[in-house]
């Protein structure tokens, strides 16, 4: 008998013969094999045969190192079953050549080193290279756009930093010319509010909202949206924190522009009694962290100076010298218990913020006995800004932070908060944030970030009472991924970071939202050159 395959796979033939009975007649234990099993078995490894050809001839579109498909393994294992071997489609020298260092100074005054994508492939054609050689070239290339995409980025942060650092003028202007009409006009020297209405201050029916700022403009602002946006303006009783410098020009401004019926108060830190009463310890903290950063960082251009770190760790750095996060506008939030001792509840609201909504239902939130209530930052769709946790903030190389605190632990945000006094003075907060003020003057900054936000973490830690995001919308002020439509839907947006609405680096985009709440008619805004865009 004669076995014959077509060279397409496609015919088996059985030719009957002598001698292949004799042949076939081998034993597997006590049986024998019979002419039928034979040619089944024949019959099951041709086809098996013929399918592992065609998997292998075929190529599939699963490119991915790991097998999803049958189509995959049958590319994978069909050259290995045949005896061949699949070459990579990558040569190993390329591999070798990128995954070699390259130094800064080795780029340095190199004029054949391809600038742009079009050079590069110009010149490859040009000189027919080898894979070594274009591995090199490419890697030159790229290393090269790398140091400069980073020299630029840092630039750039650096600019940001100081024009975010910098008073403007024309707020310089709009502070000058309130203080001469101050000095000058009656009407800009009222007492806010009016002695009719002092005992609202005290009085725990009404809505109570703290605002702390050196800047006019900006509280203007706050004062204009939270009071329009409110269905009870009339039970609305805003306290506004200031320091001495800028308390004239702020009464000025809400003297000459009321927003009846929401009761205003305008107050300079030095006229608190409790402020004025000796040492502070929220200020001595502040005058040995001046002094330590001072040595400690070496300022903005020891920062940029850095190659090792990556240009968002220098921009955050940048960001934290900002003379803001070491005002005592920023850290007088700790004693609002202090500052407020008649009252129960207050919501404490930065200067960077737009009101769109009414804040009242704020008060219908129960707090279950927590003392800040706030917007947690680690969960929501836009994952560059929610997705902080504390070790965004901290130092968990730190023993110190490390033994104490969960790095996992979702973060939450300062802007817009609720703040229950009652239960505030029954904790240590306070003496908790000054505490751990001390021991990262004592361990030379280490313990976290530069800014407010993190001491507030450790000092809170425990009495947060997470509130829905629609009362706090964060990030308007570092980036521009947030919609218009979204940020207009929100109930507080946040423009914290440097891209404050009202200086020129503001995002054009969604500038308009704290536009809206500036009367660009009024004459001091307009003799000071203060414009929509």
């Amino acid at each position: 008998m004669q076995l014959y395959i077509s060279p397409s796979l496609r015919h088996i033939t059985v030719f009957p013969g002598k001698g292949f009975k004799e042949f076939i007649k081998v034993k597997v234990g006590s049986r024998r094999v019979s002419y039928r099993m034979l040619f089944y078995s024949l019959l099951f490894f041709t086809f098996l045969l013929r399918f592992v050809f065609v998997l292998t001839a075929v190529d599939t579109i699963d490119g991915e190192r790991k097998c999803s498909t049958i189509g995959c393994l049958g590319k994978r294992l069909g050259p290995s079953l045949l005896g061949r071997r699949l070459d990579a489609n990558v040569p190993e020298v390329i591999y070798q050549v990128l995954e070699e260092p390259i130094s800064k100074d080795e780029l340095k005054g190199r004029s054949d080193v391809p600038q742009t994508l079009e050079d590069f492939m110009a010149e490859i054609k040009k000189s027919k290279s080898d894979a070594k050689t274009f591995a090199i070239k490419l890697r030159e290339m790229v290393t090269l756009l790398e140091q400069r995409t980073r020299t630029a980025k840092i630039q750039e942060y650096l600019y940001r930093h100081v024009a975010s650092s910098s008073i403007p003028k024309q707020l310089h202007c709009l502070a000058l010319k309130l203080a001469n009409e101050h000095s000058t006009n009656a009407a800009a020297r009222l007492q806010l509010p009016s002695a009719e209405l002092v005992p609202a201050l005290v009085d725990n029916s009404y809505f109570h909202f703290v605002l702390a700022s050196d800047n006019v403009l900006a509280a203007s602002v706050v004062a204009s949206s939270l009071v329009h946006n409110s269905l009870r303006p009339q039970n609305v009783v805003l306290h506004i924190i200031t320091d001495r410098k800028t308390y004239s020009p702020m009464q000025a401004w809400f003297s000459l522009h009321p927003l009846s019926p929401a009761i205003i108060e305008v107050k300079a830190l030095h006229h608190f009694d409790w402020f004025a009463k000796g040492k502070v310890p929220v200020l001595e903290a502040m005058e040995k962290d001046q002094r330590v950063r001072s040595k400690f960082r070496g300022g903005s251009s020891a920062i940029v100076a850095n190659n090792t770190e990556k240009p968002q760790v220098i921009a955050a750095k940048l960001q934290a010298l900002s003379p803001k996060y070491n005002s005592m506008m920023n850290h007088i939030r700790i004693h609002l218990p202090e500052l407020f001792p008649s009252l129960n509840k207050v919501v404490f609201l930065d200067d960077d913020i737009v009101v769109q909504t009414d804040l009242s239902p704020l008060w219908d939130i129960d707090m279950n006995g927590s003392v800040n209530g706030a917007v947690e930052t680690c969960r929501g769709e836009d994952k560059f800004v929610m997705s902080k946790r504390l070790k965004s903030y901290l130092n968990f190389s730190h023993p110190l932070i490390s033994k104490n605190f969960d790095p996992n632990e979702c973060a939450w945000a300062y802007g817009m908060n609720i703040f229950d006094l009652e239960a505030w003075r029954k904790t240590n907060i306070s003496l908790a944030y000054h505490y751990w003020l001390e021991q990262n003057l004592k361990s030379d900054l280490s313990l976290w970030q530069l800014g407010t936000l993190p001491p507030g973490l450790i000092a809170f830690h425990g009495h947060v009472h997470v509130i829905e995001p629609f009362w706090h919308m964060l990030g308007l002020g570092y980036q521009d991924n947030t919609t218009f439509a979204d940020a207009e839907s929100a109930g507080v947006i946040h423009f914290n970071g440097r891209a404050k609405p009202w200086l020129e680096i503001a995002f054009p985009k969604l500038r308009p939202l704290w536009a809206k709440y500036v009367d660009f008619s009024d004459k001091f805004i307009k003799s000071c050159h203060i414009r929509a865009s």
